[in-house]
């Protein structure tokens, strides 16, 4: 199962609350985190600190096939240290691997195999913490140097092999300790049956009374003192046995004062072992009240009969305590299953909604960071939540774990994808400061201006960069457009006096072109192309006055030129007047022929000008109508100037024929 950035590696739970131990408790899943691409100047918020399940993930390991061994046998005489009242493992966390080895080693040279079996397992839980803890750190770095996630593979550990080797010494002692005692147990039931044999034997010999009854005390003490039998023969064996004691003394003629004593004993034996029977019905461990009930009920057995009028009813009150703690035991895992059943409901819930997310179309960093929250709080809920059902756990357990390692699997393919981007636009983004330092020296204001101004619209169409490199290659890029626009800046100030310099110049030169106006004096055209000339050369003046001084030049050319128009076309008739002057002295002739030539001149303008106007409908309709009118509208205007000189002109001919005439 994987987090934020990189894994949540989550192992698989134990399989469920033993059926005959107390306070066991769910361990939770390791948590491995990689870095998460940055982004660039406005990063998403960093991802939340995954859940820890390392406790959960070195059970894991630690609940290995070659770490098996079995169950104890239903009369837990298999490990000594299994029924020791209030006994648990020391504590192993913190330490190293080394040290934890060197442990184990020193415990199976120095301490009897059947009392550390559950040192061995704390030891192998501790040891796995450490293992799973190194193995994240390298999975971490293995991420960072750019490998991806679900190619690593763990070095082999030289250390997990020599646990692997202690554990296997260890379960070796332990199988050879179990055999034993198994053969140790036939042993001593063939003994218990020997015993019974000569309890049997002492019922039906003649010796003296005091013999025969030192004889049983003997027997009995030779009983108790022999070890467990096999499982199977167990109740046999006390039947037969407790048969044949209450035989003895129910059949044999020993002394009256020495039976009532002995059965004495056996009342104020049998009535203390009630009262232990009734305290366990107000033990807090429900668990220990059990094994004790059953210590109870061995010593019950033990002990011999009691008079016959308290036979019943001692072992009623004894059964009836016995049921009540048997009952709380029943309950207590009742209850735990029942609490099972909800605990997979529970479990089931979170794995939904974690398939959710998976299946949720992220597709922004914040979208994934508010998923990663989500998850995370199901993951604390998830280590809330106690054991499934046995057969359950697992694989409920396995679909979590998937559903998470899927999402974050999700989660890093998409920054994966995000890094590359960043990459790629940190690439496009020196590409933009390479041009923008091109350009920082050049003097070609508004080219360079308008280029500069297309880079920063590029820049910021490109993507986000990663945070690491965000604020460098923006200050490089910010850096080369400054240096130019601050060239700029200090080139058209140094202008703005010049500027002013130049007003003054062209108001002067202005003054002088209205003076022509006014005051009518001749100029001509060259005198007039000198006078723009000089306009031109003087530079350019305050935006702010541009277009006023520019309306008065234009004006005072534009009289100007008009008084020059006048005085040439004046001019020219003067030299009409001249020429039909001189014709008309050559003969009518030649003044008819200049008159017919003027006459067909103005009949053909005349048919332009009725061409020209007629086009100007067409034009109307194109796209460009507006600058094709204006055109058109110019040359009619120009031909009817000329049709009209050319009608005066003709009216001099005519003038001319009729005072020769």
């Amino acid at each position: 199962m994987t987090t934020e950035t990189d894994k949540i590696l989550v192992p698989e739970e134990q399989s469920g609350a033993p059926e005959s131990t107390a306070d066991t408790q769910e361990t939770t899943p390791v948590a491995a985190q990689a870095d998460e691409p940055a982004t660039q100047e406005t990063d998403g918020e960093e991802a939340p600190a995954a859940v820890d399940f390392t406790d959960e993930e070195a059970e894991l390991a630690a609940d290995a096939p070659e770490f098996d061994l079995g169950e104890e046998d239903e009369s837990g005489n298999t490990d000594e240290s299994s029924k020791e009242e209030g006994s648990a493992a020391t504590d192993y966390s913190g330490k190293s691997k080394s040290e934890l080895l060197a442990l184990l080693s020193d415990l199976l040279a120095n301490k009897p195999v059947q009392t550390i079996r559950r040192d061995v397992e704390a030891i192998k839980i501790a040891f796995y913490k450490a293992y799973r803890a190194e193995v994240e750190r390298a999975r971490r770095a293995f991420a960072e140097t750019g490998g991806k996630i679900e190619e690593f593979v763990p070095t082999p550990d030289d250390a997990e092999q020599r646990l692997k080797e202690l554990f296997a010494e260890y379960r070796s002692k332990r199988n050879d300790f179990i055999a034993k005692l198994e053969e140790e147990k036939e042993n001593n039931y063939k003994v218990k049956l020997k015993i019974i044999d000569e309890l049997k034997e002492l019922i039906d010999s003649n010796e003296t009374l005091n013999h025969t009854f030192n004889t049983f005390r003997e027997l009995q003490q030779r009983w108790k003192e022999t070890g467990p039998v096999p499982l199977t023969y167990v109740k046999d064996l006390w039947e037969t046995y407790n048969l044949h004691v209450e035989n003895f003394y129910n059949f044999i003629k020993i002394n009256k004062e020495l039976r009532d004593l002995d059965l004495k004993k056996n009342y104020e034996a049998k009535l203390q072992l009630c009262e232990e029977a009734e305290a366990l019905v107000l033990e807090p461990s429900v668990i220990n009240a059990f094994h004790k009930l059953q210590k109870l009920h061995d010593q019950w057995r033990e002990t011999g009969p009691v008079a016959n009028e308290y036979k019943e009813q001692l072992w009623e009150r004894f059964r009836e305590a016995s049921a009540k703690v048997n009952k709380r035991h029943q309950e207590y895992f009742n209850s735990i299953k029942e609490e099972q059943k909800r605990n997979l409901e529970l479990k089931t819930e979170l794995c939904v909604k974690t398939e959710e997310l998976v299946a949720a179309p992220l597709s922004t960093r914040k979208e994934w960071n508010k998923a990663s929250d989500q998850l995370i709080e199901i993951q604390k809920v998830w280590k809330t939540i106690g054991f499934a059902p046995k057969k359950d756990n697992t694989k409920v357990y396995e679909r979590f774990r998937n559903a998470c390692d899927k999402f974050f699997e999700n989660k890093r393919n998409f920054y994966l994808q995000i890094k590359a981007e960043m990459e790629n636009n940190l690439h496009l983004k020196n590409d933009i400061c390479a041009a923008a330092e091109a350009l920082q020296e050049s003097s070609e204001w508004k080219k360079v201006t308008d280029e500069l101004i297309a880079l920063q619209k590029r820049w910021k169409e490109i993507g986000p960069v990663s945070r690491r490199y965000s604020d460098a290659v923006w200050k490089r890029f910010r850096s080369a457009c400054d240096k130019f626009f601050e060239r700029k800046t200090a080139f058209f100030s140094s202008l703005d006096s010049q500027y002013e310099e130049n007003l003054s110049k062209k108001r002067q030169l202005l003054d002088e072109l209205k003076s022509f106006a006014a005051e009518g004096k001749e100029i001509g055209f060259e005198t007039l192309k000198e006078l723009q000339r000089r306009w031109a050369e003087i530079g350019f003046v305050p935006i702010k006055q541009k277009e006023a001084i520019q309306k008065e030049y234009r004006k005072a050319v534009d009289a100007i030129f008009a008084k020059l128009r006048g005085n040439e076309k004046e001019h020219r008739m003067e030299r009409f007047k001249g020429k039909i002057s001189s014709l008309g002295e050559g003969g009518d002739r030649r003044l008819r022929y200049e008159r017919e030539r003027l006459y067909n001149k103005m009949k053909q303008l005349e048919a332009d000008i009725a061409l020209l106007e007629n086009n100007i409908g067409f034009f109307s309709k194109s796209k460009n109508a507006e600058g094709m009118i204006r055109e058109v509208n110019n040359k009619i205007t120009k031909a009817k100037e000329e049709m009209a000189s050319l009608i005066e002109k003709i009216d001099l001919i005519d003038k001319q024929n009729n005072q020769a005439e």
